[in-house]
């Protein structure tokens, strides 16, 4: 083996043995001199690894809540968020007021809010990360982190619309018209706010027709009634939306369903129509499904 090899695996081993040899050892202040060389060296598991170690080594002394903070930042560095989320949380129950408290609690949020799940998984995360970022922003109104707490709150809040909308949509796919209904309208009794709301008030419409549509003749009228109410509602809060060319033909088939239309069209006339309807329907599902892809990458990147 050529020298300088050698020399370099001696020099790698002694490095591993002087380290393990550091986190075992009671010298507190070598290894809190090489915990924080460790960490502005950006060796962050390392580092963690020796605050840790120090952790019950200065128990009671003035140092401690530097070393707990620092063990705490080190495994978020190293992007350990679940490790640095109980960290902070320790850090700040017996350090309430400690220098480090107020970033403590903003990092505590932040590791939450790294650890939240996709709409379509558990939302419990989700549920504590937004009620540990009101109390940081009710503490806190002024901090240095308070836009970024928006955008994290806002970004939670559209998690659970998208859930809420997204489970209450699926019976609309499965066809059971009926739930789908009640679903979507129980959405907007929880949250009116809803960022779907256009889209929420369209699949109720489209629901309660094809509900009535399927139904027994002696019950259709009654259920096209109820349609003409959705479609109502959904004009009069969205009327240039791209989904009323469709809803437009489905309420004066509804009003003819009724006896209440009177105008003529042609077969080739309505044929044309619910193509040009389709076609526009196919394009709105398509962007609005590259618009939400695309806030949900940019959500991921600054994740």
């Amino acid at each position: 083996m050529p020298l300088a090899c050698a020399g370099v695996l001696l020099s790698f081993f002694s490095c591993k043995s002087q380290y393990e040899i550091l986190l075992n050892s009671n010298d507190v202040d070598a290894k809190y001199e090489a915990a924080f060389e460790y960490y502005n060296n950006g060796k962050y598991s390392k580092a963690a690894a020796l605050f840790e170690s120090l952790s019950v080594l200065t128990t009671g002394m003035e140092k401690d809540d530097t070393v707990q903070y620092y063990w705490g930042l080190s495994n978020y560095k190293f992007r350990d968020y679940y490790t640095a989320e109980t960290n902070f949380d320790h850090f700040l129950e017996y350090f309430p007021r400690s220098p480090f408290a107020p970033e403590a609690r903003f990092l505590r949020i932040d590791c939450l809010y790294r650890s939240t799940l996709r709409y379509e998984l558990d939302q419990n995360p989700t549920y504590k990360a937004m009620n540990a970022i009101s109390e940081y922003m009710q503490e806190y109104p002024n901090s240095v982190h308070i836009d970024v707490c928006r955008m994290m709150m806002d970004d939670l809040e559209v998690r659970l619309d998208t859930k809420a909308y997204e489970a209450a949509r699926l019976y609309y796919k499965m066809e059971d018209y009926l739930a789908s209904r009640v679903a979507l309208r129980n959405v907007l009794k929880e949250d009116a706010e809803n960022i779907y709301r256009e889209d929420i008030l369209y699949y109720i419409a489209m629901s309660s027709y094809k509900y009535a549509q399927l139904s027994v003749h002696q019950k259709q009228k009654e259920r096209y009634m109820t349609f003409v109410d959705d479609y109502l509602n959904f004009k009069g809060e969205y009327p240039e939306s791209a989904y009323c060319r469709e809803l437009d033909l489905l309420y004066r088939r509804a009003q003819r369903e009724l006896g209440r239309y009177v105008g003529e069209e042609s077969r080739e006339v309505t044929e044309a129509l619910e193509k040009e309807i389709k076609k526009t329907g196919k394009d709105v599902k398509k962007e609005k499904k590259a618009e939400k892809t695309k806030k949900s990458a940019v959500r991921n990147g600054e994740n």
